[in-house]
């Protein structure tokens, strides 16, 4: 069977009833598919695409790649696995990454169990048997016992953003919604709008190809840049030596990656002596300078001013014109609370005669018209082609676009819309038998190398099925108490970072009435981890059980 083209699953008939639903056929959806059916599960899995890969299904545009190391955006419930597959990278492309996923789905023999260009649309809770009617675009209605959500952190884009789209007489693209054909972009006239982690990706990508490009800044961004060596047979044999190591260490340390803060404390060491490792890992080319430098940079501000310092004058010395470095970087925020992009060259771009900035900070788009993007001035930007890099509704956005609903009919849009509450990020008071990966209050997306954090939460799950099939209990709920405990440990944690005084996707505010919380657990994913397991050598107090 090819690895890029899935085979049609049997089709399903109304009112067909499984053991378990599964929503997503990326990094989780697959494992938790695995999982489930070693169990012997009747499990179904849904897919909104043509084929398994998720984000790195969905994502494929102009530069997409990974910014975690390859070796450890990994699979580690088998080394079989883990060896069969090698890299030709240190950060891999989006078709090497697809690739992979479709490698890992056929390996284990998951396509089967997925139904794919399916779409679920509503899941209702019935109070009366403990079970979950899910329906789906397709007119099938099923019948199941527990409903798990592995739809992703950033997967429900932010693509109808500004009025007037419609009327565009060029192309726009989503860059979470990239066609699978190729673009077209010499001679054109090319708008990018978004420079965060995609959008610099694309930047960096494309401005050789087009005729002209101009971005729209809103928001300038810190950057490190992305050392990216290809590797040799050699490289590789070396890194599938470290499976048991990495497997061992990257669920315990602060992020998941195999690194972690061990460079001494911000306080305790001289200005001379904080430059030396910064610098130090500046030049590895990693995310490490966020992630395992200065663990004190989220909530000291002496410490946050100086490691952004160290970044903006790195910043400086490539851009040099005193205007570029106005309009990109960073002043009025701490390098970290924002997601921070690895890069390469994309600074050097915005030396090209062809490409332009536009700030948009205080003269913001108001719209798209026939010809272009307009102004809050009302000067119209004539464009070919018009590029959203505008991001998600992180977290929630995924779930609240399902009409899913609770005991009593009770909507999780609505709850979600008053405040947006979870236990363990992996259940929802007042939704029994729900399970949930990539959702808010877990470690995801923002803070943590995603395949570690879904691991954990596929894993605890699995372990919390198996219990209620051991014990003979049919249904799992979060007490209110639980709940209200882990959002208040949860934001406890968040309100002493810095991380909650900026304005980013983190927080929700890219979203306009979107409650205000910290959407990811800042506590650590070895932290995580432990409070997980408690929960499960408990047998899960402050669950209701029955």
């Amino acid at each position: 069977m090819s690895t890029t083209q899935s085979a049609p699953a049997p089709s399903i008939k109304s009112s067909q009833s499984f053991d378990a639903i599964v929503i997503g056929a990326g990094v989780s959806g697959l494992y938790q598919v695995h999982l489930l059916r070693e169990q012997g599960l009747r499990v179904r899995g849904f897919e909104a695409g043509s084929g398994v890969g998720g984000t790195w299904y969905w994502n494929r545009y102009p530069g997409c790649r990974f910014d975690s190391e390859a070796y450890i955006y990994q699979y580690f419930f088998s080394q079989d696995l883990y060896n069969a597959w090698s890299w030709s990278e240190r950060f891999p492309g989006q078709p090497e990454i697809e690739r992979w996923l479709n490698f890992v789905a056929d390996r284990c023999d998951l396509r089967k169990e997925f139904e794919f260009n399916c779409t679920v649309e509503s899941a209702h809770y019935n109070d009366a048997t403990g079970r979950w009617t899910v329906t789906t675009n397709k007119g099938d209605v099923i019948d199941t016992q527990f409903l798990i959500t592995c739809c992703g952190m950033l997967s429900a884009p932010l693509d109808k953003r500004f009025p007037g789209q419609e009327t565009f007489k060029g192309q726009i693209y989503h860059t979470a919604r990239w066609p699978k054909t190729s673009v077209n972009f010499a001679g054109k006239r090319v708008g990018v709008v978004g420079n965060g982690a995609t959008g610099i990706q694309v930047i960096q990508t494309i401005a050789g190809e087009v005729g002209h490009l101009k971005v729209f800044v809103r928001t300038p961004q810190y950057i490190i840049p992305m050392k990216n060596p290809k590797y040799d047979a050699t490289d590789v044999a070396a890194y599938k030596t470290r499976f048991e190591e990495l497997k061992a260490n990257c669920p315990n340390t602060f992020t998941g990656f195999e690194y972690d803060f061990t460079n001494g404390a911000w306080g305790e060491l001289t200005t001379a002596q904080r430059r030396d490792v910064m610098e130090r890992i500046w030049n590895e080319g990693s995310l490490r300078l966020w992630l395992a430098s200065f663990a004190e940079m989220f909530s000291d501000e002496d410490a946050s001013e100086g490691v952004s310092e160290f970044v903006r004058q790195k910043m400086r010395e490539r851009l040099k014109d005193p205007k570029l470095c106005d309009l990109l970087i960073p002043k009025d925020y701490g390098f970290g609370t924002h997601r921070v992009p690895l890069e390469s060259g994309y600074l050097e771009v915005f030396h090209r005669p062809n490409v332009e900035i536009v700030s948009v900070k205080n003269n913001g788009i108001v719209a798209v018209t026939p010809e272009g993007i307009k102004l809050a001035n009302g000067q119209v930007h004539e464009l070919d082609i018009i590029i959203l890099a505008t991001g998600f509704d992180a977290g929630t956005g995924a779930l609240t676009r399902i009409d899913i609903r609770g005991r009593g009919g009770r909507p999780l849009k609505d709850d979600w819309g008053r405040d947006i509450r979870t236990t363990l990020g992996m259940q929802v008071h007042g939704y029994p038998n729900l399970f949930t990966t990539g959702a808010p209050l877990a470690p995801s997306a923002a803070l943590c190398n995603m395949t570690t954090c879904l691991q954990q939460q596929v894993d605890w799950i699995s372990d919390c099925i198996k219990h209620l099939r051991r014990t003979g209990a049919k249904v799992i709920e979060p007490t209110v108490e639980r709940q209200d405990e882990w959002v208040e440990h949860h934001d406890q944690l968040a309100n002493g970072t810095l991380v909650v005084r900026t304005n980013s996707w983190y927080m929700g505010s890219n979203v306009d009435g979107k409650p205000r919380r910290l959407l990811s657990y800042i506590g650590g994913v070895g932290p995580y981890k432990k409070r997980c397991d408690e929960v499960t050598e408990s047998r899960y107090r402050g669950f209701a059980i029955r």
